[in-house]
This record gives structure tokens, sequence and C-alpha cells, in this order.
């Protein structure tokens, strides 16, 4: 039986909350999982337990929750990603920067058991290899957001090594998920091509063809989160974020296996600015330490998850068109 939580999440609506708020209360109950954003909230966040809005830059809103909640773990989600950060870099670095500040001081004053905080391969720059990035790669990025979350890795494992903080992180490839709509990330387009099949058996990509980057389907980065956080402290030995790798392919590839399922599906490509953040990543990443040291193994190839994707978003289509009938 899971350890007595009481957890907050922060960004909850995003394209990461959305999918971990519920996972989290299947695992700790309804109640003990407290869903924040700093706009009104979806309704699958909203119905199936609390629901507070808060901007993370207000501390002492920040602080006031954990205390009359009693929280004992944070899950900060709230950021502005690789593209969106690019047409305002300063809004963007603080946001990122300064929230993670105000986690990390609540967590530490309050004595928190755990707090969880996303980094990014958007870490990684030009000067890392493109092929098997390793854990310990030249972290040189070309994206405020990147340099924040180089920033923000450091800082986490400063608060582990001065005040104890059991911080635990994970750098996200591109994430692809059909709860919900995609929000300003370069690798964005995995998940905005399935609806466009869907809907209009066309997708117009803002990425080159052979544009190969590191994805992670949402359910096994949900999966991996929950296993990292579980993970016994002896056992994780990264304290500034764990490498996580799951598929690698370019959009060519992936409209391809789109097509065994529409058969008239068509794709052009015509680049935009996201292309040159795009061609600072690494096309795949060595992942052995996640492996090794708390068990991490990926569920789903490019196949699969392309089944599971169109499933799931035709059933969104049918659920809409019956309701506006």
């Amino acid at each position: 039986m899971a350890d007595k939580q009481m957890i907050l999440v922060t960004g909850a609506c995003g394209q990461i909350g959305t999918e971990l708020v519920s996972a989290l209360r299947v695992k700790y109950g309804t109640q003990q999982v407290i869903a924040t954003d700093i706009r009104d909230a979806t309704v699958d966040v909203s119905l199936h337990g609390p629901y507070y809005r808060l901007d993370v830059m207000d501390k002492d809103a920040l602080y006031k929750l954990v205390s009359q909640h009693q929280v004992t773990h944070i899950y900060h989600l709230a950021a502005v990603l690789s593209a969106t950060g690019e047409k305002s870099p300063l809004t963007a670095w603080d946001l990122n920067m300064r929230s993670l500040l105000n986690v990390l001081e609540v967590a530490r004053t309050e004595k928190l058991k755990q707090v969880f905080w996303p980094s990014s391969i958007a870490v990684f720059g030009a000067k890392a290899p493109k092929e098997s990035c390793p854990q310990y790669a030249l972290t040189v990025p070309s994206t405020v957001y990147g340099i924040s979350k180089v920033a923000g890795e450091q800082w986490c494992q400063y608060y582990h090594e001065q005040y104890g903080l059991d911080v635990r992180s994970i750098r996200y490839p591109g994430l692809i998920s059909y709860s919900a709509k995609a929000g300003g990330g370069t690798t964005d387009y995995a998940v905005d091509i399935f609806q466009q099949a869907v809907n209009n058996s066309y997708y117009h990509c803002y990425l080159l063809e052979n544009t190969r980057l590191p994805m992670l389907y949402m359910p096994d980065a949900v999966r991996a989160t929950l296993e990292l956080m579980d993970a016994p402290a002896e056992k994780i030995s990264v304290r500034t974020s764990y490498n996580l790798a799951g598929i690698s392919f370019t959009p060519q590839e992936l409209a391809a296996v789109i097509t065994d399922y529409i058969p008239d599906f068509r794709i052009d490509y015509q680049p935009d600015k996201r292309q040159q953040i795009a061609e600072s990543w690494p096309s795949s990443i060595d992942d052995r330490q996640a492996r090794e040291e708390w068990g991490w193994k990926p569920a789903f190839d490019i196949k699969a998850m392309t089944a599971d994707m169109l499933l799931h978003t035709e059933r969104e289509v049918i659920s809409t068109d019956c309701l506006e009938s």
C-alpha cells in the first residue's frame, strides 16, 4: 500500500499535468492530490478532485496552500515551453526559474518529503552528441527554455546537497498525448498530426521530413515519473535530471505509420523557426542510468503509440460530433 501523501501539482492543466494528476489520484486517492494552475480548470482535472487557481510566482499563495493542506509532495510542472519561450525570452526565464525557486524554498522550509520537477532534452545544444546522447553530455542549449532547464537542474542538485531535499527529475523528450492540446513545444507536431489526420487526412508540418527527434508516449512518461518517485533514495545517483528515452522518429516515418491506418493521409513540409531549435537537439538519447538504477523501460514503440493515439483521437471526434448534433 502506498505511503500516505498529500500531493500538490502545479501546471495541472498542461500536457503532462492532465494525465499525471489522474494517475496520482488513482494511486493515492482523489482527495490526496491537489491540482493547481493559473487558469480555469479543465473538466478532467476539476471534476475528480480538489482544484485551486494558483500563480506559482506568488510565493505567499503557494506557502498558504502547502500549509493549509499539509502538503508532503510537490510535482512542479508549470513552465513556458521551448517555441513559446523564444517569443518572450525574459518572461519565460522569469517564470521558469522563479517558480522553481519558490517551490524549492517552500519545500525546504516546510520540510516536504519530495519534489518532482521536469527537465528536458532542450538542455542539450549543438555541441552534444546527436546519437545516443549520454547522461553527462555537454549542456550548451540554444533556447531560453533549455537555459532555464540547465539552471534548474543545478538548483535541484544544490537543494539536495545543501539541504537534503529529495528532489527528483527527468529530462523528458518530446511528449505525445491525446488528453491535452499541444502547448508550444518544438516537438508538438507529433501531437497535432493525429488530430489533423483524423479530421482532415492532411497535415502541414513545420519541421523537415527527416528531422529525427526523441519522443515518448504520455503513458510511458507518467509511469516513468511515478517509478522514479517510488524508487528508494539509495538508488538515485542523479540529482540534476535523468536522461529518458522512448522512441526516436522523423515526421516522415510517423506519417508512414499513420498512412497504414488512414491510407489517404497526406503531409507536406514547410519548416519555420522551430526547425532550427530541433536541429540543435539530439536525435536519440542514452538512458542507461535510468534503466539500471530504477528499472525504467518504455512500453510503446511507434506502431503501438500510433494505434493508441488514433483510437483515442477518433473517439474524441465521435464524442464531439454527438454533442454538437
